[in-house]
C-alpha cells in the first residue's frame, strides 16, 4: 500500500482527537475480548459443576453429598446446600416464641433465594461492559470518521487541489474509523448474547436444584420423590443426615 495512505498514514497525520478515538476503540476491544474469554471459561466451569447435582442425591448422606459437589471456591451448588442447611438448622434452634412466628418454608426459601441472587450477580458481572461497548463503539468510530473527514476537507481546501485522487485517500482513511467501531462492537454484541444464553442455562439448573433442596429440608425428600408418592433409597439416606 502507498505510504501516503493507510492506517499508518492516518495515525501519523491524525491530530489528538483522531488518536484518542483510535486508542479508545483499542481499549474497548481489549476490554470486551478479556470479558468474553474470562466469562466463557467461568461458564464452562459452572456447567461442569451443575452436572454433579445428581451425584449429590445419590450420596449416602448429606456430608457425602456435599463432597460429591466438590470443594472449589465459588461452587454455587455447594453454597446452596450449605445455606439451606444453615437456615434449617437456625430455625430448629430458634427460641420457641420466635420460631412460632417464623415459617420454615419461608425461612429456607429466603436463604436459598439470597444465595441464588448473590451467584446471579457474580455470574452477570462484566456483561455490562459488553453491552456498553456494543452500543457505543459504532458511535465512537462514527465520531472519528466525521472528525477525520472534516480535517481532510480542510486540508484539501487549503491546498486548492480537488481532484478525486486527492479526495479518495483522506476520506477513505477517515471512513476506516467507522469500520473499526463496527469491528469492536460486533464481537461485543455476539459475546453478550452468547454469554447471556449460557448464564440462563446455568441459572435454570441452579433453580431446579434449589427447588429440590427446599423440598428436602422441609420433607426429607426431593420433589420428584414426593410427586411419585414415595422416597427412593438416595432420599432415605439423605433424610438421615
Amino acid at each position: 500500500m502507498n505510504s501516503q495512505f493507510g492506517l499508518a498514514h492516518l495515525w501519523s497525520q491524525g491530530d489528538i482527537v483522531t488518536k484518542t478515538v483510535a486508542l479508545l476503540l483499542l481499549v474497548m476491544s481489549l476490554a470486551s475480548w478479556l470479558v468474553i474469554i474470562i466469562k466463557t471459561l467461568d461458564l464452562f466451569k459452572y456447567k461442569a459443576m451443575t452436572a454433579r447435582k445428581q451425584a449429590f442425591w445419590e450420596s449416602q448422606d448429606f456430608q457425602a453429598g456435599l463432597n460429591s459437589l466438590g470443594k472449589e471456591a465459588g461452587n454455587p451448588l455447594r453454597q446452596l446446600a450449605l445455606d439451606g442447611r444453615e437456615a434449617a438448622s437456625h430455625h430448629s434452634n430458634t427460641q420457641a416464641q420466635l420460631r412460632d412466628v417464623l415459617d420454615l418454608s419461608e425461612w429456607v426459601t429466603r436463604a436459598l433465594r439470597s444465595s441464588l441472587d448473590d451467584f446471579t450477580a457474580k455470574l452477570q458481572s462484566g456483561l455490562a461492559i459488553l453491552a456498553s461497548v456494543g452500543s457505543t463503539a459504532p458511535f465512537v468510530g462514527l465520531f472519528g470518521t466525521v472528525w477525520g473527514i472534516y480535517h481532510a476537507l480542510l486540508a484539501i481546501g487549503s491546498s486548492g487541489q480537488v481532484g478525486i485522487d486527492k479526495v479518495a485517500g483522506p476520506i477513505g482513511e477517515a471512513l476506516v474509523m467507522t469500520a473499526l467501531g463496527l469491528a469492536v462492537a460486533i464481537p461485543a454484541v455476539l459475546g453478550y448474547n452468547a454469554l447471556l444464553r449460557g448464564n440462563k442455562g446455568v441459572l435454570h439448573k441452579l433453580n431446579r436444584f434449589a427447588h429440590d433442596l427446599h423440598a428436602y429440608f422441609l420433607t426429607g425428600a426431593r420433589v420428584n420423590a414426593i410427586k411419585n408418592g414415595k422416597t427412593d433409597s438416595s432420599d432415605q439416606r439423605l433424610r438421615k443426615a
